[in-house]
């Protein structure tokens, strides 16, 4: 991950770091890996979606591990220094000034510790289409509603999740989410 965290340059690091931080508070509910990575390609860095990925975690970990073991900043940074695999310089100084600045603010309660995580809802998206024909059938005419849901898994990356349900299927899934409303009214 070393080499890999050595394409990334310092802003676009302290970046991830400071979205990592705030996952980490539960001040956002994830970091946008994809997002952040399109913005580097777009600068020129070479770099791909899991590669980011892969860093974010193991920079969230950092993170965790620093807080649950109560680190101070030059604790962290001595760790860093005697690890196999070396970070970067410019990696270090920001781990060293995020963690600085931010680090204490991470707080890790017994029940956070013991408890599993799953995944966190973001946002949903929704549009209602039209299947006019195929390469099989001349005429369908068959409507079809896409949804797509934008989810925060445990270590905070967003992803989306697509699926395509039937009008019924939709009127169902509608039907659903009444009943869950109707519920949480009454409690």
């Amino acid at each position: 991950a070393a080499d890999k965290i050595n394409l990334i340059p310092q802003d676009f690091f302290a970046e991830l770091c400071e979205q990592i931080i705030q996952h980490l508070n539960r001040k956002i509910p994830g970091v946008n890996t994809a997002e952040l990575c399109q913005r580097m390609q777009t600068s020129g860095i070479e770099i791909n979606a899991g590669d980011l990925a892969k860093i974010a975690n193991i920079v969230s970990f950092l993170f965790s591990t620093a807080a649950r073991n109560n680190l101070s900043t030059e604790e962290l940074v001595t760790t860093l220094g005697n690890a196999v695999n070396a970070l970067p310089k410019h990696a270090v100084q920001v781990i060293r000034h995020v963690w600085n600045e931010q680090g204490k603010s991470i707080s890790v309660s017994e029940d956070a510790k013991n408890m599993a995580t799953v995944g966190q809802f973001v946002d949903i998206k929704w549009k209602l289409g039209v299947a006019m024909s195929s390469d099989t059938c001349r005429s369908l005419k068959y409507p079809y509603v896409t949804v797509t849901l934008k989810v925060a898994d445990p270590s905070g990356q967003i992803t989306d999740k697509s699926f395509e349900m039937t009008i019924p299927q939709f009127q169902n899934f509608f039907r659903q989410f009444k009943e869950m409303a109707a519920v949480l009214e009454t409690v």
